[in-house]
């Protein structure tokens, strides 16, 4: 099968590697239809990451089923499905209490917690931007689309990831109906974020970022855009919000922030919304941070820690909830607002692909190219097709 594999920091190819298949019974095996490109994947891309060179990206899944292991009862063959890039086993002491983002199952290492598809020190899972996926207890992990699913592709492959992603930030800031809300990063789970809010009836939402095509996406549905490359983004906050701060903020961005001049800054964005948002408040972070990142600059960074205003963020009384989310405790509700027309996350897709046109989308991806906001691969995509 075709596969983008890793070849080394700011290197991927497409090329032939063993075709995923079932190896044990509880297995599904999926012919991949639609697989993004994450932001999180560009951690590895970069090189910032242990991720191991010849191994395949990909954790954004959906596609249809080909074949099903022995002991699989009710994923069949010929159904569409779109995949938590949590692979989680549904029965250890984590997954029972719906914390399936830290399954003790799926995770060989038993220092650590939680796995993914493709994705570093999360299991030896193979990733699905390739044409085949092995699903590990497929019942447990597939989730089962309508008659839909090919009509709406483009919407339901964002329940892999991003959209439940951004859903969890809103749902750890604990947005509530007529609640002002901050969120830093307009990039896909940013604007996630900011679809949630705006589903749960939050009275203003207010994205922080710097890229104006990002920026603009966020003013189509109705959130306040801040270009914290023109203005300061705290004082911005207080001023939509009689000085008080917001009521919720989302981290959407991660280790890897930026001040508007370019310099990394691991505590920028948790600093910004610590400041932004108003006593009592809450923020829910969902940007990946590290234990270590022997690439950083900073000798705090490279030890995964951050050097955060812990003493304002208790003086205001703050709560900061975080982690990766647990994509099944929301994924199926998400998925009945996208049947019902409630939820549309495709309006962020700016480029569908062919798994041979990876390379070049990777690099304007990491570039964060104008235009460049999401980007799907379609594997049954003629690699003569230009991407749109």
């Amino acid at each position: 099968m075709k596969a983008v594999v890793y070849e080394g920091p700011r290197q991927v190819s497409t090329k032939d590697v063993p075709d995923a298949k079932i190896e044990r019974p509880t297995d599904v095996l999926v012919r991949v239809t639609t697989t993004n490109i994450c932001g999180s994947d560009l951690h590895m891309y970069e090189g910032r990451t242990s991720f191991e060179v010849g191994r395949t990206f990909g954790h954004e899944n959906m596609g249809e089923v080909i074949e099903v292991g022995s002991g699989v009862e009710k994923v069949r063959v010929g159904d569409r499905v779109v995949l938590p890039f949590n692979i989680s086993c549904g029965f250890c002491k984590n997954c029972e209490r719906g914390l399936t983002n830290y399954c003790l199952t799926t995770q060989p290492d038993p220092s650590a917690a939680g796995a993914a598809y493709g994705f570093a020190d999360m299991g030896p899972y193979g990733g699905g931007q390739a044409e085949l996926l092995r699903v590990p207890f497929g019942d447990h992990n597939a989730l089962r689309l309508g008659e839909d699913a090919e009509e709406r592709e483009n919407d339901y492959v964002m329940l892999s990831d991003i959209f439940p992603t951004g859903y969890h930030a809103t749902e750890m800031a604990g947005v509530m109906p007529g609640d002002s809300v901050v969120i830093a990063g307009a990039g896909p789970v940013g604007l996630m974020a900011a679809l949630s809010a705006t589903i749960k009836g939050a009275a203003k939402v207010m994205v922080v970022d710097r890229h104006p095509d990002r920026l603009a996406l966020a003013e189509q549905i109705g959130a306040i855009a801040i270009d914290d490359s023109k203005v300061d983004p705290v004082q911005a906050v207080l001023d939509e919000t009689m000085g008080l701060g917001a009521d919720r903020g989302c981290e959407c961005v991660g280790y890897q922030a930026h001040d508007p001049q370019g310099n990394e800054d691991t505590a920028a964005t948790l600093n910004m919304l610590i400041n932004a948002v108003r006593f009592t408040g809450r923020i829910g972070t969902v940007g990946v941070f590290v234990p270590q990142d022997p690439g950083a600059k900073d000798d705090l960074a490279k030890q995964g820690k951050a050097a955060i205003d812990f003493g304002t963020h208790w003086f205001k009384g703050q709560t900061m909830g975080n982690g990766q989310a647990p994509v099944k405790r929301y994924n199926r509700q998400l998925r009945d607002l996208i049947a019902a027309g409630k939820a549309t996350p495709s309006w962020i897709v700016s480029h569908e692909i062919s798994l041979d046109q990876a390379a070049d989308a990777y690099k304007n991806f990491d570039a964060r190219s104008k235009g460049w906001t999401k980007v799907l691969i379609k594997p049954g995509m003629s690699s003569e097709k230009k991407a749109n």
